[in-house]
């Protein structure tokens, strides 16, 4: 929702709150040095706003610290230089249309000196945990606002950003932990090492500077004919080979160490097997048992001596096992648990004493019980497994996603989770923003090629209404409809309304005799075995609405509660009139006066968990096949583009309460005017009339209905080519019929042109739809919507004619 100073006094925004600061800081952000993800947002934000000026910053406890920005250098400045602050306290988008008109700022040297910023619009950058640390903002030297679109987009990037840092923190996390694993990978005495199928190393840990008095940098990427020697290579293949057909070998062989040493080495070479159960190359491991061997052969006398050196390896593995981040499961073949380290407590809450004894199986997430089942059947028939992420159960209910190594060893399952919870959540949230833009951009393509098609089957139906048409003519258009409308089968009109992108056609129109129609309706929709009641009021109330779109939300609304109410119960459909709106989802409410129409059922309810997304695209609850996910997004887009919202409350097992707010108006007042505007064939005839269309289809069947009408049209099939033919002599036109959308000029631009050009040609547009045309409805020239019949192109044109002020001269084109 936007913002403005103007609208009421701000809260109060500490940027000294330890609280936001640890959260500012657990990015490590701050003084870093530019990164092509942050300026490419800038960059969009910018292009998306159509602003010279973007930047994102993060605000600290006396500073604003610039990460991206474009139209001027990144740069840290004082607090009070900046807005940003005002847009940290406020709960959703601040835009600032003109900064010298706003008291507190108009002094602000960023205003009154260079750069003489005008306009402000920035979003805050918001934590997880609701933390502002910053902003994403345009800017511009001259007064403006944005349009709706530019806000969601605009908010769309600010989410974004937050997403981009998220990922940046979990990656962190990660090389955190890797660098922990390889630094208890070099703490450990014993000789690890990775070889692939071609005897080169991928891995060697510090232990081979002790052993071969080779750093393990030195040692990675060579062979191992250039690590041993050729000779001592050869002499080793043999074992090396086994492991790499899928055995396990295990030697023991006198070592020389570089200190002149000779230690008794125990060597193992495991194979390592691929996602597809192949060997892709085989494990080393060496441990010093020069001690043991002693050991064993001084038992007798040396026993104090064996155990102080067991002590002490008991010890070091105890630390490992205790200090490790990687959650660690000791288990039968079962899948009993036997031990769990301290990092198993940490992430799931539950302690050693409430886990060893109980199944493995009893903490996942009952989707994911049936693969974890599969993991431990096939690892009890000795067959590899790949890594896999299941959701656990922790102590309090919630569920976290843990990436799982499983390795059997010596009688038992060795279990190496690392915790991807935060990971997931931030790419599932940098999914769904590009879904949501994705989805904006499919809906408008799609309506603009299904009007197109509307446009020629309307008119061509028109056409064979006339019982003086020509046989061959009569064959042409139906042939035309029958084409048409099979290319418009294919394609949706709903999309429009959940990506509230729709152009609506407003009337003012009495809501209670709509709703009394709908409530007939409803009675097929719902089912006999549901009670449709209506409680209206006796005085009449108006709203101003796309009628046909009202009444297919309240349709969409009543279809989910006859399916929550499982086709048996009660609808109710009430109407209250001048009420003020509630705050909603965050959003603060309004005044009014408001329409409240309110449908309630006697269902099944709707989760807490699921209460806040129901209004997402795609977003349903319902069995595969049964469900898209769309109605209750049509609901809300149609709600949020008429100046109102939707409520919601439920209580499971009792029934929900959807409530739509609409802006009450008062009714209309009807004007007469004389005569008559049906057209017909001849009526007006003679018009010289440039077509400015890009659709081939359109074009061609838009000059044949004007030839109809008796008038001569010539075709233009974009703006540039328009423009041309006007420069030869505009005269020889009496008026220009164009469409909006097309490459390159658009018709608002060539109208606009035009307008300046030619004050005296008159001007139509046409469209089915149009992204500018949805905040704006014709943008002050006539418009005729697609699809139009004859008889209304006939109309238009007249009414422009006649309202240019007179018909021009007879000039032949």
């Amino acid at each position: 929702m936007t913002r403005t100073l103007s609208d009421h006094c701000p809260p109060s925004f500490d940027p000294d709150d330890p609280r936001r600061l640890a959260a500012l800081r657990s990015y490590a952000i701050l003084d870093t040095p530019p990164e092509p993800e942050f300026d490419d947002i800038a960059q969009m934000a910018a292009q998306a706003c159509d602003a010279p000026m973007a930047h994102v910053n993060f605000i600290d406890t006396d500073r604003q610290w610039i990460k991206a920005a474009v139209g001027h250098d990144a740069r840290e400045m004082p607090l009070h230089f900046g807005f940003c602050t005002q847009a940290l306290a406020e709960d959703g988008i601040l835009v600032l249309p003109n900064l010298k008109q706003v008291p507190e700022l108009a002094s602000n040297i960023l205003v009154a000196g260079p750069p003489h910023l005008r306009f402000y619009a920035g979003v805050p950058l918001l934590t997880p945990d609701g933390w502002a640390i910053g902003t994403l903002c345009v800017l511009d030297r001259e007064p403006r606002t944005l349009t709706a679109q530019q806000e969601f987009i605009l908010e769309a990037l600010a989410r974004t950003v937050m997403a981009q840092l998220e990922s940046r923190r979990s990656a962190a996390a990660l090389r955190a932990r890797e660098a922990e694993l390889r630094l208890v990978a070099d703490a450990m005495p014993v000789l690890i090492g990775l070889i692939d199928r071609s005897f080169t190393y991928r891995f060697a840990n510090a232990a081979y500077q002790t052993w071969m008095g080779r750093a393990p940098e030195s040692v990675v990427g060579h062979t191992l004919s250039e690590v041993l020697g050729e000779d001592e290579f050869e002499a080793r293949r043999p074992q090396m080979k086994r492991a790499l057909a899928g055995e396990e070998v295990r030697i023991e062989m006198n070592w020389a160490c570089p200190n002149g040493q000779v230690r008794i080495a125990d060597i193992r070479y495991m194979p390592r097997f691929a996602a597809d159960g192949s060997v892709d190359g085989f494990y080393v491991f060496v441990h010093d048992v020069s001690d043991r061997k002693r050991v064993e052969d001084l038992l007798q006398t040396r026993a104090s001596r064996l155990e102080a050196q067991v002590a002490f390896q008991t010890r070091d593995r105890d630390r490992i096992w205790t200090l490790s981040p990687v959650l660690k499961v000791v288990a039968a073949p079962d899948g009993r648990i036997e031990s769990v380290n301290p990092s198993w407590t940490r992430a799931l809450g539950w302690s050693e004493g409430q886990t060893v004894g109980q199944a493995f199986l009893s903490f996942v997430a009952p989707e994911d019980q049936d693969a974890l089942s599969d993991i431990l059947s096939r690892l009890a028939a000795t067959q590899p497994v790949d890594d896999t992420e299941l959701s656990f159960v922790t102590r309090d209910g919630s569920t976290r996603r843990i990436l799982w190594t499983i390795v059997p060893e010596d009688g038992l399952l060795y279990g190496f989770g690392r915790d991807i919870t935060e990971q997931r959540q931030a790419e599932e949230a940098l999914r769904q923003s590009q879904k949501l833009e994705a989805i904006g951009q499919l809906t408008g393509g799609v309506a603009h090629d299904f009007n197109n098609l509307l446009t020629i089957i309307r008119s061509s139906v028109e056409f064979l209404r006339r019982p003086d048409l020509a046989e061959e003519r009569r064959r042409r258009y139906l042939s035309a409809v029958s084409d048409t409308v099979d290319r418009a089968a294919k394609l949706t009109s709903q999309l429009l309304a959940f990506a509230r992108r729709q152009a609506l056609q407003p009337e003012v129109f009495e809501v209670s005799e709509r709703l009394r129609t709908i409530s007939d309706m409803l009675d097929s929709v719902t089912g006999a075995r549901i009670q449709v009641i209506t409680d209206l009021p006796r005085e009449h109330c108006y709203v101003r609405s796309d009628a046909s779109q009202f009444e297919t939300a309240l349709v969409n609304i009543a279809v989910n509660a006859r399916d929550a109410m499982d086709g048996e119960g009660k609808l109710t459909l009430r109407l209250d009139a001048g009420a003020p709106m509630p705050p909603i989802r965050g959003h603060a409410g309004a005044p009014g006066p408001f329409v409240a129409v309110s449908v309630t059922d006697t269902g099944t309810g709707i989760p807490q968990t699921d209460l806040a997304r129901i209004f997402e695209p795609f977003f349903t609850t319902k069995e595969v096949g049964k469900g898209t996910g769309l109605g209750l997004s049509q609901v809300i887009g149609f709600a949020k583009q008429s100046g109102g919202d939707v409520g919601v409350s439920s209580t499971e097992g009792e029934g929900t309460v959807f409530t739509l707010y609409l802006p009450q108006v008062k009714p209309a007042v009807e004007e007469t005017v004389a005569g008559s505007d049906d057209v017909v064939a001849g009526e007006d005839a003679g018009l010289r009339v440039l077509v400015v269309e890009d659709n081939l289809e359109v074009g061609r069947f838009c000059t044949q209905i004007l030839e109809d009408l008796g008038h001569h049209p010539i075709w233009a099939e974009n703006a540039e080519a328009a423009l041309a033919r006007l420069q030869e002599g505009a005269e020889h036109f009496d008026a220009v019929f164009s469409d909006v959308v097309m490459p390159g000029i658009g018709g608002i631009e060539l109208a606009r042109q035009l307008r300046a050009s030619h004050p005296n040609l008159p001007m139509v547009l046409t469209s089915g739809y149009s992204h500018v045309l949805a905040q704006d409805d014709g943008h002050g020239f006539d418009l005729l919507r697609k699809p139009y019949s004859a008889e209304e192109l006939a109309r238009m044109l007249r009414r422009a004619v006649t309202g240019s002020g007179q018909r021009r001269g007879s000039v032949p084109i």
